[in-house]
């Protein structure tokens, strides 16, 4: 395993960090396996792997089960662990420490390492954060032992990542999306830089862009190095950076975990030549063109009152792009329910970390793709 420097905080911290929102799951329920994921797991922090991420709502709340059992045995003290808190569920200042509470007894922990303030937007900064005096209440956890550092995850345009990175200056981290694809979107690129400057630790998220990086649009594929598997190619593009103190990857097999194990022991920042670089830039503009709907399957906006499978139908609706309408109308007709069944209500928008506008692209879909 290759280590890097966590902003201020440390200079060894795996080049590769767990993410667990996508762990295995068996069953028509879909609930975790949990054998397998506590092997995966383990596997990983036998491998180097020492930061494992987790969060109140992954997998429906048992994901922070899973991940306290699996850091049982000894591996606790072998990892930094980090967890967030679900701000959207705070309706009074009290609820903060209460949920702490609940997810240090899940984890079986009596301190979480990395704790974030979940998924900030401009109207969660000023409707919750500001509202409930979030920040303080994180400073209070610090000093009563229940934290080590203090961050946030983020989705939203880059000038309210600045005002959240500058509202408050003891942040020790911060967690963002990004991609080869996602440079100029959300905090981007220069969100990158202008957190890092400060000395924040800066955690990548959605590396894969929801695993449509790990399997490429063709003409996509074509324009990346030959040499190299999709997965490491993106993974190697984040690594490049020295801005980037570690990137999640959410892995849901033993296959998958063992191929990141590889491509992070081969990590480094500064590893990309300009021409390297310059196919990225192509592989975007490419990709660009063919990207309908930016979902990345996280299922925040599941599940849907109508049993519309909100991430299934947005990937058949991008296929389209590429496939053709008649190959991506045939795929469609698989799907149990249909976009016409959208009811409207935008409860998924209020959760969609993308800011997709979901009921008007179910209209498009509908209309592209509904063959009756």
């Amino acid at each position: 395993m290759n280590y890097r420097k966590f902003g201020t905080i440390t200079d060894k911290i795996s080049a590769l960090g767990f993410g667990a929102m996508r762990l295995p799951v068996e069953g028509e329920d879909k609930h975790i396996d949990e054998a397998e994921a506590i092997k995966m797991i383990r596997h990983a922090i036998d491998s180097g792997v020492n930061y494992v991420d987790t969060a109140y709502p992954y997998h429906a709340g048992e994901s922070e089960i899973v991940v306290g059992k699996a850091l049982q045995d000894g591996y606790r003290e072998k990892t930094y662990l980090a967890t967030k808190c679900p701000v959207w569920e705070i309706q009074k200042e009290e609820d903060f420490e209460r949920i702490l509470d609940e997810q240090l007894s899940k984890l079986q922990t009596e301190k979480i390492d990395f704790y974030l303030l979940h998924a900030l937007d401009k109207d969660r900064l000023e409707n919750k954060i500001k509202k409930f005096n979030l920040i303080w209440h994180m400073e209070e956890a610090k000093k009563a032992g229940k934290i080590s550092y203090i961050g946030f995850s983020f989705h939203d345009e880059l000038p309210v990542f600045k005002e959240i990175v500058d509202c408050y200056d003891k942040w020790d981290f911060c967690q963002i999306q990004f991609n080869y694809i996602n440079t100029d979107y959300q905090a981007g690129l220069e969100g990158l830089k202008y957190a890092a400057g400060k000395g924040i630790g800066v955690v990548i998220m959605e590396p894969l862009l929801g695993g449509r990086l790990a399997n490429p649009y063709e003409n996509v594929a074509k324009v990346l190095p030959a040499e190299k598997q999709p997965v490491e190619a993106a993974l190697d593009y984040i690594w490049n950076y020295p801005e980037v103190a570690l990137l999640l990857s959410g892995m849901s097999t033993m296959e998958q975990l063992e191929d990141n194990l590889t491509y992070a022991s081969r990590s480094g920042v500064g590893m990309l030549s300009e021409s390297e670089l310059r196919m990225y830039d192509e592989a975007k503009r490419v990709f660009d063109t063919q990207a309908l709907v930016r979902c990345t399957k996280c299922a925040y906006c599941m599940p849907c009152p109508a049993s519309l499978n909100i991430p299934e139908i947005f990937e058949v609706y991008n296929k389209s792009a590429v496939l053709g309408e008649q190959k991506a109308k045939e795929l469609y007709e698989e799907l149990e329910v249909k976009a016409s069944e959208c009811l409207s209500c935008r409860h998924c928008e209020s959760e969609c970390p993308q800011h997709i506008m979901i009921s008007e692209v179910m209209k498009d879909v509908s209309k592209v793709l509904q063959t009756a």
